[in-house]
Order: structure tokens, then C-alpha cells, then sequence
């Protein structure tokens, strides 16, 4: 390989040519180099490649002719380290020929990594190209994940990050990202606060992305990147790791007391995510239910009763409901992908549980099966075989949206404080507490994986339910009479 030239050149002309390394203004008259004048760069003869003709690596515009020298000792490097493998150096010839002005060569050490995992050293791809790719790689993911991981790339990801090189990638890039996510958030609050209806209708429906949703997404992206190093040896670090966000820890459960119930009225407001009725307002809830909605009455009892989830409600089974024993087992739930329902075992080996059944529960669900053969007399050979406990009047499951969907609206119509379908199971776990459960008896009727997650969730609005006994200590110490005035 030949040692390159370093020159200095300048764009001045003399009769329309370019004047180059010829331009008297370059040197000072002394014969030194005028630092004002004109730009250092270097030329590289590129080794003979069989079947390309001559080539050379030129760049200019370097401020000093360290610099020039340093870059095109650089260069010398990335040809240094094809060795005897042909291969490799076509690549890295290219990789060097086809670098833009103004870019800077690649890293040795990246390229140096790419060709002993077999990675071609002109591979170049954005962020964008990269992740659709990832994904479709994926195995043996579930459906949903591989879900969630779809809509972190297609909402979020590509329109942030999609036109960054992968290899350019940084974490002030991604700290943008999560910091446009957080002004749109603004923006929505801002809007559904609004006195203005038309305003409000424009984000109707618009969700923004909470803490914790803002963690998973950077989980996905981290995820990604992973791979990129280890697997598929395009990049060296991972810029996700270093952004810090805000924790997306639980929030805490919190009573619908007294006062809250006046503040929401007066504002709209809640003071927590995650709401919990008084016993009184879940019975409040029941009775309209069961005036108001028979058909799902019984599966909010079971709901509100037991703690089941959503889907897990929804995807019991009636062979794993046993009245006479009073015990109906966990094993399967109905959730949703999208808006497509589909059939999964529970999420963990926690969930997959057996709950016992009280006698209140019992009477209620008897009563439901009663109503049930009701149905499936009417449809008599139309009536679907879905093995399904709870189903609609015509035999099919119900959809977890759509259990959802009626259960917000007997709570507008009632006039209760709102809380979520998922909500019920936090009442139940509350009730079970402050009824006398251990914090263990709760964990295991949720079906909580750990101790944990039942106690960081229920200590809270637990100890709200218990303020009765809040004067306990001070009514125990005697006080002496105050004297009269």
C-alpha cells in the first residue's frame, strides 16, 4: 500500500481555473503555511482490486494537517485490517470510496468486530430499516408481546428514531423522543381540560403514555439494540441503557371517601389511576347491576367477590367451576391482541390458581347457570359448544372489550364514582384485607407472582379503610380534665 500525499489546496481561480496547490495566498512570505488560506486533505491509492480499474481515496477540507495526516492514517488502518482475505478488502475498499464528504470514516474497531463476526463492512442501515427486521427475526414470543413490541416500533420508535443511522445512534436521540412524548402528553391533558367541547372531542379517545408505558418502550428499544450488538454485531454499545425516565412504579390505590367523591364532582378529578369503592358504594354498584345488567351481573359479583381479571373472567371455564365444592379454578383467560380476542393460558404460573367460592358467590352463580339454560333452551341447536362459563345469550363468548364497554356505562348511569373493570379486583382484595385475610391469603386469591406486588399496591388504601382505628393509642392514654376558665 503506498504512503498517501497530504496537501493543501484552495478553491481560488486565475482565468476561470482553479488555481489548487499552485495559489500564492497559501504560504505567508516567510514560506510558511498561512493558517487563513485554503484547506488541508490527503490522497490514498486504494489497493488493485481484480476487476475494478484504479482508484483513489481523496478527502480535503481539514483544518490542520495533523488532521489530514491522522485521517489518513485511519484510512491505512480500515485497508490494513482485510489482511490476505480478499473478500474483506473489497469491502472495506468500498466502505472507504463511498464515503460522503464530510463524514467521518468508520470506527477500526467497529469494522474491525463486523469482519470477524462475517458482518460486511458496508452494511449501513437506519433505525427504521433495522427494527421490522429485529422483529421478524423474534421467536417463540407470545402473540401479544409480539404485538406490544409492534406498536412500541410503529407508533413511537420509527416516526422518533427511523431516520437515525443505526450506528449513529445516541441517547440524546432517544431522551428527545421520550421528550416530544411527554410535551404530547401535555398537550392532550391540556386539551381534555379544556371548557371548549370541540377541543376535547380532538383527543377523545387519545391516550398518553404514562411512566410505565414509557419504560416498556424503552425496554422494546433496549431489547433491540441488545441484538444489534450481540447478535447481529452492528454497533458496540447501546444508547438506551444510560436514559434515565421516571420510575413507572404502581400507583397507589385509593378509597372513594367522603371527600373525594365532593372533590370529583366539583372537578372531574380523581385522585389516583386506581380507584376503589367503599363497601357501600360496591354494593350500591351490585344492586344496579343486577336491575340494570342481569346478564353480566353475575361475573361482576365473581369479579368483585374473588378478584379475577378481566380475562380471566371472561375465559373461565364451566369445567373448572365446581358449585357443590364451592372452588372454581384459574387456568385460562380470553384477552384481547389488538382488538382480536384470543384464548392463552394465565400469565403466570402464580395465576393459574383455585379460589374458593363463599356462599353469597355460590347463590349468585347458581342463579346465573339457572338463567343460562334459559338461553340455551331458546337456541336449542343453535347454542355454540364453547366450554365457556360466562357467555352471551346466544351461546358465544363474551369479548373482554365489550364487558368493558357495558360496565362503564352502568357506572356513568348510576352516578358512582368511577372506577375501572379492573378496579374490582383491587376492591376485593381491599375487602378480603380488612376483613381479616393475611397479606398472603390476598396474594394467593389475586394470583400475584409475589408478596410484593399485593403489599406495595393494597398497603395504602388498606390503612385508609382502617382510619377508624386511627384514634386507637390516644384513646387508650388518660388525660386529665382541662381546668375551667
Amino acid at each position: 500500500m503506498t504512503e498517501g500525499s497530504v496537501s493543501k489546496r484552495c478553491t481560488c481561480t486565475d482565468g476561470g481555473r482553479r488555481l489548487g496547490a499552485r495559489c500564492p495566498k497559501l504560504r505567508r512570505p516567510n514560506g510558511g503555511w498561512n493558517p487563513a488560506h485554503g484547506s488541508w486533505g490527503y490522497q490514498l491509492e486504494l489497493p488493485p482490486i481484480p476487476g475494478r480499474s484504479r482508484r483513489q481515496l481523496r478527502r480535503s477540507g481539514f483544518d490542520s494537517r495533523d488532521a489530514a495526516v491522522d485521517e489518513r492514517d485511519h484510512a491505512r488502518g480500515l485497508l490494513d485490517l482485510a489482511g490476505g482475505d480478499k473478500t474483506v478488502a473489497v469491502e472495506n475498499d468500498t466502505l472507504l470510496h463511498e464515503c460522503r464528504p464530510g463524514i467521518p470514516l468508520a470506527d477500526r474497531d467497529t469494522v474491525a468486530r463486523r469482519a470477524r463476526a462475517g458482518v460486511p463492512a458496508t452494511t449501513s442501515v437506519t433505525v427504521g430499516e433495522y427494527l421490522p427486521k429485529w422483529l421478524a427475526s423474534r421467536r417463540g414470543l407470545a402473540e401479544k408481546t409480539v404485538r406490544g413490541y409492534a406498536d412500541h416500533i410503529g407508533k413511537y420508535l420509527i416516526p422518533h428514531l427511523g431516520k437515525i443511522g443505526l450506528q449513529d445512534l445516541r441517547a440524546h436521540h432517544i431522551e428527545a423522543m421520550f421528550t416530544a412524548i411527554n410535551v404530547r402528553n401535555a398537550e392532550i391533558d391540556k386539551a381534555r381540560a379544556s371548557r371548549n367541547a370541540e377541543v376535547r372531542a380532538t383527543v377523545k379517545g387519545v391516550r398518553t403514555v404514562g411512566a410505565a408505558s414509557q419504560q416498556r418502550l424503552r425496554a422494546t428499544l433496549r431489547k433491540a439494540l441488545n441484538d444489534a450488538i450481540h447478535k447481529d454485531k452492528l454497533i458496540a454499545v447501546n444508547p438506551a441503557i444510560g436514559v434515565e425516565l421516571a420510575s413507572g412504579k404502581r400507583p397507589k390505590a385509593r378509597v372513594w371517601t367522603d371527600k373525594a367523591v365532593a372533590r370529583w364532582k366539583a372537578t372531574g378529578k380523581r385522585p389516583s389511576p386506581v380507584m376503589v369503592w367503599t363497601p357501600t358504594q360496591a354494593g350500591a354498584f351490585l344492586d344496579y347491576a343486577e336491575a340494570h345488567d342481569i346478564v353480566l351481573y353475575a361475573m361482576f359479583v365473581l369479579i368483585l367477590h374473588r378478584g379475577l381479571r378481566r380475562g380471566e373472567a371472561v375465559g373461565l371455564r364451566d369445567d373448572d367451576v365446581d358449585l357443590d365444592t364451592g372452588h372454581a379454578a384459574i387456568v385460562e383467560q380470553i384477552t384481547t391482541v389488538g382488538y382480536r380476542a384470543i384464548t392463552t393460558t394465565v400469565k403466570s404460573d402464580a395465576g393459574d390458581r383455585v379460589v374458593p367460592l363463599g356462599p353469597a358467590t355460590i347463590a349468585v352463580l347458581r342463579a346465573y347457570l339457572a338463567m343460562r339454560a334459559g338461553w340455551q333452551q331458546v337456541s336449542s341447536d343453535d347454542w355454540p359448544d364453547t366450554g365457556l362459563f360466562f357467555v352471551q345469550p346466544d351461546g358465544r363468548a363474551w369479548h373482554p372489550q365489550t364487558v368493558s364497554d357495558r360496565f362503564d356505562d352502568l357506572i356513568t348511569r348510576s352516578g358512582l364514582p368511577p372506577v375501572r373493570l379492573h378496579d374490582l379486583r383491587h376492591c376485593a382484595a381491599t375487602y378480603l384485607r380488612h376483613g381479616g385475610a393475611d397479606m398472603k391469603e390476598v396474594q394467593e386469591t389475586l394470583g400475584h407472582a409475589n408478596l410484593a406486588i399485593t403489599s406495595d399496591t393494597y398497603t395504602s388504601v388498606i390503612l385508609e379503610l382502617q382510619r377508624a382505628n386511627a384514634d386507637a393509642a390516644a384513646d387508650l392514654i388518660p388525660r386529665a380534665k382541662p381546668k375551667a376558665a
